[in-house]
């Protein structure tokens, strides 16, 4: 029995069977029928461990009886606070089998004052951790801090990987030996068939407040991962490396096709290989997942090599921040055909380019809408509002990937919706002529100057067209007359060492308005960011307001037409 209350609605849910994008399968049933159809394949590897489909089935039976155990029962949580290892996914798909609620994401980068109060918001039951992980890990004893958390039963510690001791070593704290297959017991508890359960609980990122915590069922889940599927041609041959960590949604999504098309899952542990490109080269990958961010460092650390292929890799896919068009076109140019993604943990990857796309489609939008969901435009003033055609407006979307709400918060799960019930995302984009979106960033993220709307990503992927420019970053700067101004960060390629005044001339050559010239520029050796990769923005926005970034205050000088060469005017705007 699902004792949570959510969005569920059985008349949709009746159409999205009938569809067949909801399905009778859960995650931890098609783990059991690749492990009877296909033991000995490869299913799961991380740096240390590889193991076939029947390993893993017999892992995630021996966890799952050892949390029947210990008293829970369906629609209990289980946290996993974790490096990007294979006991991630193990847990992940034992709660699927029995029924519990998996909370996987959790980042390196909290602290362990911060998860206390997210496993106490969600009155979680069950914590797997590693000794010394996370943000201060190395000063505060999450063991001991678990003794805060009213409601937990549990608490498992794994050993940290490449010491020689198994999972199930105990180090020297107060919990209990992770269970795996070494140690195994008698299976009494019966596995929970039902795939409209809930099954995760993902916390969104928090970058403007308080995360909130995202449901979904396996069907809300698996119903992205048939889709991506079936549309990219992946299959049981496919080699899918993760670059994104586990606690962030599109390891999900990754788990979800590999579930699907029963091919291996690669994890990618940043802490052991800091070279991303090592591992998809040792891995052997053809399909690899990750954000911009990570596809920005391949490619450069590709030209520092002098490489000109990506070893086996056929599809690179990119999702959790605008994709520049430039990485793109690179991309494209070595052979790999980029899956230009739009989503949020709430709707999963719903939107992307296919393979038979043409480039320009590939590099400049996010495709369309997968089997199962369906996107219009909103105004941005009135949301129940649709946009006219061409226009810019808020990205609404419905269908069967979506959230079942957001766990114990009904006020953010009413204002999510408008009054027809589209899900509003938050972000502005547009539709062009074939059905294809294109994203112009959060709305929150609008610069507004003196009543002109500036669109960062725009000038990032502009900025990115520049062959020294390896990331960049568009925010605003308060301006007591105009309300806000633009200012451009960047991070420079190896052997470059660009001025504002380069930036600004390429900016105008490649087409950027006048009017949305940044007026502040700043050259950093690294961003701010999150656990998943994302730019944290508003960090920096902080470091120029407590002093602890100096941007440098720039005017763009337009070519004066009349003497091309000669004379200057400055730009009044």
């Amino acid at each position: 029995m699902n004792t949570l209350l959510t969005l569920h609605n059985p008349q949709a849910a009746r159409d999205h069977y009938l569809n067949g994008v909801w399905q009778s399968d859960t995650l931890y049933s098609l783990l059991r029928d690749h492990a009877y159809a296909r033991p000995n394949a490869c299913a799961l590897r991380d740096p240390f461990r590889r193991l076939t489909w029947r390993e893993v089935y017999e892992n995630v039976e021996v966890i799952a009886q050892a949390m029947y155990d210990s008293g829970l029962r369906q629609g209990d949580r289980v946290a996993i606070w974790l490096p990007n290892r294979v006991e991630s996914v193990l847990i992940f798909l034992a709660c699927s089998r029995n029924g519990y609620v998996c909370c996987p994401s959790l980042h390196q980068n909290y602290t362990v004052a911060e998860i206390v109060r997210l496993l106490d918001r969600v009155r979680c039951k069950v914590l797997f951790t590693q000794q010394g992980y996370g943000a201060d890990g190395n000063r505060h004893s999450i063991f001991d801090a678990m003794r805060k958390v009213a409601s937990m039963r549990s608490v498992y510690a794994l050993a940290p990987q490449g010491n020689g001791g198994a999972p199930g070593t105990v180090p020297d704290v107060d919990a209990l030996p992770f269970p795996d297959r070494s140690n195994p017991s008698s299976v009494t508890s019966a596995p929970v068939t039902d795939p409209d359960k809930v099954v995760y609980l993902a916390f969104t990122s928090g970058t403007t407040g308080e995360p909130k915590g995202v449901l979904h069922s396996d069907n809300t889940l698996l119903a992205n991962g048939r889709a991506l599927v079936s549309d990219w041609n992946h299959d049981a041959q496919t080699v899918l490396v993760t670059l994104s960590p586990m606690s962030h949604h599109i390891g999900t999504v990754a788990l979800e096709q590999s579930l699907v098309a029963g091919c291996e899952l690669v994890i990618h542990n940043a802490m052991v290989y800091r070279s991303a490109l090592d591992w998809v080269l040792e891995a052997g990958a053809t399909y690899v997942m990750g954000v911009p961010t990570h596809a920005m460092d391949i490619l450069s650390a590709m030209r520092e090599q002098g490489m000109q292929r990506l070893g086996s890799v056929r599809a690179f896919y990119m999702a959790g921040a605008p994709i520049p068009r430039e990485v793109a076109q690179q991309f494209l140019d070595l052979g790999i055909v980029p899956q230009n993604v739009y989503g949020m943990t709430e709707n999963g990857s719903h939107q992307y380019t296919l393979p038979t796309d043409s480039g320009a489609t590939i590099v400049s939008t996010c495709g369309r809408a997968c089997k199962g969901y369906e996107v219009r435009i909103f105004r941005q003033d009135a949301p129940n509002v649709e946009a006219d055609s061409g226009e810019i407006g808020e990205v609404g979307g419905r269908g069967a990937l979506l959230t079942l709400g957001y766990f114990d918060n009904q006020d953010a799960t009413e204002s999510s919706f408008n009054d027809s019930g589209w899900f509003m995302s938050g972000d502005l984009g547009i539709l062009d002529e074939q059905g294809c979106l294109h994203v112009m960033g959060r709305k929150k993220d609008l610069i507004i100057r003196g009543g002109h709307n500036i669109h960062p990503s725009q000038i990032e992927d502009l900025a990115h067209r520049h062959p020294g420019i390896l990331k960049s970053a568009a925010f605003p700067i308060p301006d007591d007359r105009l309300g806000e101004k633009v200012c451009l960060a960047i991070i420079c390629q190896p052997g470059y060492a660009l001025g504002a005044d380069d930036v600004l001339r390429h900016l105008h050559a490649v087409g950027l308005s006048k009017y949305d010239m940044p007026e502040y520029f700043v050259r950093m050796e690294e961003f701010p960011m999150t656990a998943s990769g994302k730019i944290l923005k508003r960090q920096m926005i902080e470091f120029i307001r407590t002093a602890g970034l100096e941007p440098q205050a720039v005017r763009w000088k337009e070519p004066d037409t009349d003497s091309p060469g000669v004379n200057k005017r400055e730009v009044s705007l």
